[in-house]
């Protein structure tokens, strides 16, 4: 009987706790303490206490890391009656997550991407792709002297230290998939050059024309991987026949910077895409992507996913706005990255959880939560921990869906201080290829 309720539970879990299970599961823990069985021997805090209470902090109210360590503690004891209860103190709390080593968090990270895609299934699917947009951003740290040391500046001479953060995001459903950390001047590119494993061959990503580069597109196509990036002025493309942007609607052309031409690097044949845009003050988009087939990837399902990138943006709001991530509180570059990657853990299961349990089996690419009002929930479940209630958690998770409107307003309206005016990328070249390129594309024609 109880090996029953226990089953039930896991189908049809009822509080947050039992939400969280379905994705941190007993086999999740066991991958992650063996990622690094023999770097931390006998903790005075267990790995799971530790880690719960990491992401309840981020979920937590409170004013100071004091006040979320505190609540994030009580819930976890009222969870776990009849476990070990952890430390007392923040101070020890610190010091124990310090100690931890990041193998665990990012096995820990693994673990749940493997059981969102075990539980969503074909809800990732998309007119036969995973649509993920990759996309990057600052967040800013505390000015002490180590994280001013070790950290650098991104910005001004007088700028605070700052983390920057690249992030998949799978379109259509607005789910945070996989990150990466780095300095305030990292290379984005790189990032998601190093990203690229945790998407299966299916993905197709996305990316605005920061993204474009000669070494990335060979390597999403090294992954068997699709890409969709939009196209500035600072691409050069060339066709075999004789035409101009103007007549272009969509075809074939060739990706060959002209340094890779020097050293003899291959082309690479893309399929050139324009996506007119109505109306006043609008520019057409230009869309690269190395899917060749028009019926297999048609130029309005292309429309559909570049459209659909605005969401990377709208997760970095909810990151920074609704869980107030728009400054980390650690101090030390060793806690920064445990508080980044606990945080974004934490943002990821929250919305996984909650949109598993709103969304239909088919996803139509409309959100499906509000996450605000997911937040607020799980505060009042942390505040309420050991009360009997009269509704559970997943009868108040229902009231949680997002509001359906239509978009009437530009997204991007209002003239902010210190921000440049926004100015769409233009138009990419487009040349003929000469006889000499010619030549030499049949060279590596040949050669292939």
């Amino acid at each position: 009987m109880k090996a029953a309720r226990k089953l039930r539970r896991l189908q049809q879990p009822q509080s947050l706790l039992e939400f969280v299970r379905q994705f941190l599961t007993p086999q999740v823990w066991k991958q992650a303490r063996h990622a690094g069985l023999r770097r931390r021997p006998r903790p005075r805090w267990d790995l799971q206490p530790l880690v719960i209470i990491l992401l309840v902090m981020t979920w937590a109210a409170g004013d100071s890391q004091e006040e979320q360590f505190q609540a994030a503690r009580g819930f976890y004891v009222m969870s776990h009656e009849c476990r070990k209860r952890p430390g007392k103190t923040l101070a020890g709390f610190q010091k124990a997550l310090a100690g931890l080593p990041m193998c665990y968090l990012r096995a820990l990270s693994q673990g749940v991407r493997d059981q969102i895609r075990a539980r969503f299934g074909d809800r990732l699917l998309v007119d036969g792709y995973e649509p993920f947009g990759c996309d990057g951003g600052r967040v800013e740290c505390p000015r002490s002297a180590e994280l001013e040391a070790r950290m650098g500046k991104a910005g001004n001479d007088d700028s605070a230290p700052q983390l920057w953060i690249t992030a998949f995001v799978h379109l259509s459903l607005g789910l945070l998939w996989s990150w990466r950390l780095g300095k305030g001047t990292a290379d984005e590119r790189l990032h998601l050059r190093q990203l690229l494993y945790t998407l299966s061959p299916q993905a197709m990503i996305v990316a605005d024309a920061a993204y474009m580069g000669y070494e990335l597109a060979l390597a999403i196509l090294a992954n068997n991987q699709s890409f969709l990036l939009r196209l500035s002025s600072k691409m050069y493309l060339y066709s075999t026949e004789q035409k101009t942007l103007e007549e272009w609607e969509e075809g074939l052309v060739y990706y060959w910077p002209g340094k890779m031409q020097e050293k003899g690097r291959p082309p690479i044949l893309c399929r050139l895409i324009r996506v007119k845009v109505t109306g006043s003050k609008k520019y057409d988009v230009w869309l690269l992507t190395n899917v060749l087939d028009t019926q297999r990837f048609t130029a309005a399902t292309a429309a559909k996913f570049y459209r659909w990138r605005w969401r990377n943006e709208g997760l970095f709001r909810t990151y920074k706005r609704t869980l107030k991530k728009l400054k980390f509180s650690s101090r030390t570059i060793c806690l920064l990255h445990r508080e980044a990657e606990g945080s974004l853990l934490a943002l990821q299961i929250l919305l996984a959880h909650a949109d598993l349990a709103l969304r239909p089996s088919i996803s139509n690419g409309e959100p499906a939560i509000s996450p605000r009002k997911v937040l607020v929930e799980i505060r009042r479940e942390i505040k309420g921990s050991g009360r009997r209630r009269i509704q559970s958690y997943r009868k108040r998770l229902n009231r949680c869906r997002a509001d359906s409107r239509q978009q009437t307003s530009p997204k991007a309206s209002r003239e902010w201080p210190r921000r440049k005016p926004h100015k769409p990328p233009a138009p990419p070249i487009l040349r003929t290829l000469t006889d000499a390129q010619k030549a030499l594309l049949r060279k590596h024609i040949h050669a292939a």
